[in-house]
Order: structure tokens, then C-alpha cells, then sequence
């Protein structure tokens, strides 16, 4: 066993408990996957332990505290992606900006959220399937107003199937467009999560960005537009081609879903769950499958996702 090493790290010019976490919670993470042992004092940070396992430790915390010198407000989620990126792929994650906004920058924070970016960047067809949470739609949007202002595209299309689910939508008041829209809702939460108001009410009013129900698709061919489908568990065999079948030159598309919350009366009629085997194969589409380590909203949806697997598991088995 080779000799325990110490290393002092300065942490002086940025705040303690974003590097250090909420009771230390950062360091702790940082102490069990090292196996060092780790002390803060003031704007100093010990570590003590395996040489090797020292110089990691130091080198992660050099990286957090200057993703926190750039302007990155440090969470446990942060932190978490980077300690699961090494064990994965043996080195940290290197620095990964989708989108600034003005509310913060827009990143990957897990190893999935990473490779369904690169896979994003890289085919012109990406289907993301996993839970709740995962940041299957916003991470889609995101990499769309990000190649619209890099005018990789000239358009950005976000549909959704509208699937009645416990409510009929002919006792909904309002036309048509008023009826779904409470489906379409969430594309424009992201999207106003990304632009000013003022901006996102141009891009809208100019149709360079339009939101509207599948089924307004049909006869469409998208040239240098990034589109996207969101909640496509809910769409029909027939509806999931009449998609992909719009795209047309300099065209990218992103399908997401979560198999697991399918509203059609037929669940097994999923044109999302159908394509993975329609699909799979062809050069220039790619799956990327998200878990609940990949959830970044409240630390109990992950839970509440484990147990809902567990359940279903034992009803099954």
C-alpha cells in the first residue's frame, strides 16, 4: 500500500458553500468516491489519502470551483454527474454549455443527459426515451434554440400528440387551438425558460418558432428546421411516420417519451414503443435510453420512480 499523501487546495475567491454543498454534502460525495479524507477550513481544503486518489479529489475540485468562478451556482446533481462521468468514462466531464440564457446556462448534469447532447449534435434523427425528469424535452429545446441562433436552422417545429388522458377535451371550453393548448404548455415553458419574452413573442408571432398539435403536421415538409415530438408514447404507428416522414433538407428531429406513462386505450399501439424495432439499425437515427440516475428535479422523484419499478415488478412477478 503505497504512502498517504496530503494536498492543500485555495478555494479563496468563491463561495464556500457552493463548493462545499449544503453541510458539506459535496465534499462528503467527494470523500466517498475517493476514499480520501477531506477537511474544509475556511478558504482551504485538505485532502488526505492514496496519492492517486488525492490528485483525482484535487483535480475535481479545481473543476468545481471554476464552473463556480464562470458563474455555475453548484448542486448536488452537479457534482453527482461529475463523480458518475469518471466512473463511467475515466476522466471528468469536460466543460459543456448547450445554451446560455438569460436565466443561467443551460448544461448536461448526468452521463446520460451528456451522451443524449452528443447524440443530438451528431444524428440527424434522436429518439430520447426514459422517466420523468430526465430532461428529455428541455434538453431538446434547448439544443434547438441553440442551432436557431447559430442558423444551423432557419425553423423550430415542437409538436405533441394530443391524447385525451382522464379528460375529454370536447368538454374543454374554448376552439380547438384553446382546447389543446393546455397539451402543448410545457414546450412553451421551456421555451420561456431559454428566451426573453420579448424575443420568444417575435420568433412566435414570425412563425420561426411554432408550437402546435401533431396532428397540424400532416402534408408538412420541414426544410432547415429542427423539430421536435414530445410526449410520443402517445402517438399511433401511423402518426409516429407521418412525422418522421416531414423532415426535409438540413433538417434534424429529436422524438421524446417515457414508454411507461402511455395514455392510448392500447398501450401496445405506441408508435414509439414500435419504431425502436421499425428503426433499429439504420445508419443516422439513434436511441439514447435515460434512467432515473438521470433525474435532476427533486431528489425524490428519482425514488418515487424506483419504487414505482419495484411495484410494478412484484405485480408482475
Amino acid at each position: 500500500m503505497e504512502d498517504k499523501v496530503q494536498k492543500r487546495i485555495s478555494v479563496a475567491g468563491v463561495d464556500p458553500l457552493l463548493l462545499y454543498g449544503r453541510r458539506d454534502a459535496h465534499l462528503t460525495a467527494i470523500e466517498r468516491k475517493f476514499s480520501v479524507k477531506v477537511v474544509a477550513r475556511g478558504e482551504e481544503v485538505m485532502l488526505e489519502g492514496e496519492p492517486d486518489s488525492v490528485e483525482q479529489a484535487a483535480n475535481l475540485l479545481e473543476k468545481l470551483k471554476g464552473l463556480i468562478e464562470r458563474g455555475t451556482r453548484l448542486d448536488e446533481a452537479d457534482v453527482s454527474f461529475a463523480l458518475d462521468f469518471l466512473s463511467e468514462e475515466g476522466k471528468l466531464p469536460p466543460p459543456e454549455v448547450v445554451l446560455s440564457t438569460h436565466r443561467g446556462p443551460i448544461r448536461p448534469r448526468s452521463v446520460g443527459q451528456y451522451l443524449y447532447i452528443q447524440a443530438i449534435r451528431s444524428y440527424d434523427v434522436v429518439f430520447g426515451i426514459g422517466p420523468a425528469g430526465t430532461g428529455k424535452t428541455f434538453l431538446a429545446v434547448a439544443m434547438a434554440v441553440a442551432a436557431l441562433k447559430e442558423r444551423k436552422v432557419s425553423k423550430i417545429v415542437l409538436s405533441r400528440p394530443a391524447v385525451e388522458a382522464g379528460e375529454s377535451l370536447g368538454f374543454l371550453p374554448g376552439d380547438l387551438l384553446e382546447k389543446v393548448d393546455p397539451y402543448l404548455r410545457p414546450l412553451y415553458d421551456a421555451l420561456e425558460d431559454m428566451l426573453p419574452p420579448d424575443k420568444l413573442k417575435a420568433l412566435l408571432e414570425s412563425r420561426t418558432i411554432e408550437v402546435i398539435p401533431l396532428a397540424y403536421m400532416r402534408g408538412r415538409t420541414l426544410n432547415s428546421a429542427f423539430a421536435i415530438l414530445d410526449e410520443a408514447q402517445n402517438t399511433l404507428p401511423v402518426q409516429m411516420k407521418m412525422f418522421l416522414t416531414r423532415l426535409g433538407i438540413g433538417s434534424k428531429a429529436v422524438i421524446t417519451g417515457d414508454v411507461t406513462q402511455i395514455d392510448l386505450p392500447d398501450p401496445g399501439a405506441s408508435g414509439l414503443v414500435q419504431i425502436q424495432k421499425i428503426l433499429a439499425g439504420v445508419e443516422g437515427v439513434k436511441f439514447v435510453y435515460l434512467s432515473e440516475q438521470d433525474v435532476v428535479r427533486h431528489k425524490l422523484v428519482r425514488d418515487i420512480i424506483r419504487a414505482y419499478d419495484r411495484f410494478k415488478g412484484e405485480a408482475t412477478g
